[in-house]
């Protein structure tokens, strides 16, 4: 459970992008929370993940996160 190094990283590369949209930094900031707290992301993170995928303005980084975002959340719900 939980976000990996690369992940956690890639997280603090949106946050400190100041080309990542609030979006893609809440997101960032939600993937931290679950590595420091190991809690499976709340259905409005989700939905704001699938949001940035399909905004074509979102970054390749924002993306890229929002995707693991929600592969964890599939992968979590199959452990169930």
């Amino acid at each position: 459970m939980g976000t990996s190094k690369p992940l956690a990283s890639l997280a603090g590369k949106v946050l400190e992008d100041d080309k990542s949209t609030k979006i893609e930094k809440e997101l960032a900031g939600s993937d931290l929370s679950l590595v420091i707290k190991g809690n499976e992301a709340s259905v409005e993170i989700k939905s704001k993940a699938g949001k940035v995928l399909e905004d074509k303005s979102s970054s390749e980084n924002g993306k890229e996160l929002a995707a693991s975002i929600l592969a964890q959340s599939k992968d979590e719900n199959k452990e169930k």
